[in-house]
């Protein structure tokens, strides 16, 4: 089982952390083999225990559960990789993702040790109760502890991710009120100046053509009109400023679509225009629209299919506008630069469907083509969804490109106007959410793991040692009992037949037991430690005594 923690200290970090372990750890097996008494073959025992252990730090970091492995066989031949286990089980633990083939790999040497003890080597059931308390808390519970520092560095991370979503969102809701206070502003200018100015264009109009003025004041009066008609224009300017993102997108005053394609063609671009409404005059809001349809197509060849042949076709047919914009594979392919990420012809297909119409894009022939289909309706606010009016000039012009400029939700809507319909709050809309919440998740979901990890940590070994202590106390017990009562009884010089002691004797408490003494539990839990010493002499129970605890 691989660790899935790639990210971590730098190479020569990790190599100087993994040498320094594989130092410490060495040192107990190393000193052990240094001194005596040396058993046989004890310089081969040490070169190879020093080798595993150098294996296992090696392969700890990809494989933590093949170097927990490893220093578990160890241990079977050297004693002192006792000290291994906790370490290597502690790593596993941060480094191993899932909890299943833990458990599995410790339900194995578990189950192996007791039948290699119990079964084949004939062990004693202290002995394989201190064995046990060993994995248990030599393996089991580093390992978990492991776990729970891997939790809690999950839950850390997740809250700095959380930390980061829920900025970036207040990020985003200041700008949307920015944005909606900015269209908010061009619409009161629209609403006061651009009635004023009309009405002012408009009564100097009169003037103008009044007979009974003297020429002087009537062509006063039309440098009046012509310098308010100015006024008005300038006003759109400063109110599509607003309503923009950057003003630096704009793009230059009544700049058709052949002027942009000579602009591209300047530029060392190969681009054909085929222009079948050259000789009628477009809406206002749809010739903005087919010309930014233009401009983003011509931009995005000019990125991703530098020197590839370009074909612009503007056509007019059954109401509406099609426009469409074609080029061929890249010969040398795209320019150099960071990946796409779709976000113009995003924008561009919502500037579209707000516009009435439909924007297909995608690739063709190894090239690609942009094509787009508007409804010539709307430049009166009529045909175009939400749209706004404007009041004419004095020349009788409509000039709704500037009314519909953009505004927090795309172009064509009424400003304070959400996108659905309903108005705009400020509040995130449903993508934002969405990842609000995913994050919230995310962050829960990491604390509930912590916790869950936190109370198996502790949890888990004391029910683990409490299962085993209910293992251990029967085969530790069994036949080995002799209550206080039943020692009270005794009478010294009996002979050993006529007592009734228990069938079997537990281990004594100490290697040099005195010749012909025996040891019984009173069954004290958990371990069942020997209480009461018997000695006898020439079969008669010569004394009797409790051992002190």
């Amino acid at each position: 089982m691989e660790s899935d923690d790639p990210a971590g200290p730098p190479r020569g970090r990790r190599w100087l952390g993994d040498l320094l372990l594989w130092g410490a750890l060495s040192a107990p097996v190393a000193y052990a083999g240094v001194t005596p008494p040396y058993p046989r073959y004890a310089v081969p025992l040490l070169l190879g225990s020093l080798a595993l252990l150098a294996l296992a730090v090696a392969v700890g970091r990809r494989l933590p559960l093949a170097a927990l492995v490893a220093v578990v066989f160890g241990s079977l031949v050297d004693g002192n990789f006792v000290f291994a286990i906790p370490v290597f089980s502690y790593l596993a633990g941060r480094r191993s993702a899932g909890a299943g083939r833990v458990a599995v790999l410790f339900g194995v040497i578990a189950v192996a040790g007791t039948a290699l003890n119990l079964g084949l080597l004939g062990t004693g059931p202290a002995t394989w109760f201190l064995l046990a308390s060993v994995l248990l808390f030599a393996g089991v519970f580093p390992w978990l502890l492991g776990r729970l520092r891997r939790q809690q560095r999950a839950l850390a991370e997740a809250g700095r991710r959380h930390a980061e979503t829920e900025e970036r969102e207040r990020r985003a809701a200041v700008d949307r009120v920015r944005l909606r206070e900015r269209a908010r502003i061009a619409q009161e200018m629209h609403d006061s100046l651009g009635h004023d100015l009309s009405l002012i264009a408009l009564r100097a109009a009169a003037l103008e053509l009044a007979a009974d003025l003297p020429l002087a004041h009537r062509a006063a009066a039309g440098e009046l009109r012509a310098s308010v008609a100015a006024a008005t224009d300038r006003l759109h300017e400063i109110i599509g400023v607003l309503r923009e993102e950057r003003s630096g997108s704009l793009r230059p005053a009544d700049e058709t679509v052949a002027e942009l394609v000579c602009g591209a063609r300047d530029a060392g671009m190969a681009v054909e225009l085929r222009d079948g409404s050259a000789e009628v005059e477009l809406p206002r809001l749809t010739a903005h629209t087919v010309h930014r349809v233009v401009r983003e197509a011509l931009t995005n060849a000019a990125r991703y299919a530098p020197d590839a042949p370009v074909t612009v076709t503007v056509d007019r047919a059954d109401g509406a506008v099609a426009v469409s914009v074609v080029n061929g594979p890249a010969p040398a392919g795209p320019l150099p630069g960071p990946a796409s990420h779709g976000s113009g012809l995003l924008a561009l297909r919502e500037r579209v469907r707000l516009a009435g119409g439909v924007l297909d894009a995608g690739p063709r022939a190894g090239g690609f083509a942009l094509s787009a289909r508007l409804p010539l309706a709307g430049d009166d606010g009529r045909g175009v969804p939400g749209g706004v009016a404007e009041p004419a000039t004095a020349s009788g012009v409509v000039r709704s490109d500037a009314t519909n400029a953009v505004r927090p939700g795309g172009p064509g809507g009424p400003v304070g106007e959400a996108d659905d319909g309903g108005p705009d709050t400020g509040r995130p809309d449903r993508a934002s959410e969405d990842r609000t919440g995913a994050a919230a998740r995310r962050l829960r979901d990491a604390r509930r793991r912590a916790r869950r990890s936190l109370l198996v940590a502790f949890g888990a070994p004391a029910v683990l040692g409490l299962v085993l202590a209910l293992v251990y106390y029967p085969l530790a017990t069994a036949g080995a009992v002799l209550d206080r009562t039943g020692y009270e009884r005794l009478r010294l010089g009996d002979t050993r037949d006529s007592l009734g002691l228990p069938e079997r004797q537990a281990d004594p408490p100490t290697a040099d037991t005195p010749s012909g003494c025996e040891y019984y539990t009173d069954g004290n839990f958990p371990f069942a430690e020997p209480t009461w010493r018997l000695c006898f002499s020439d079969g008669r129970l010569a004394s009797k005594e409790r051992i002190a605890s």
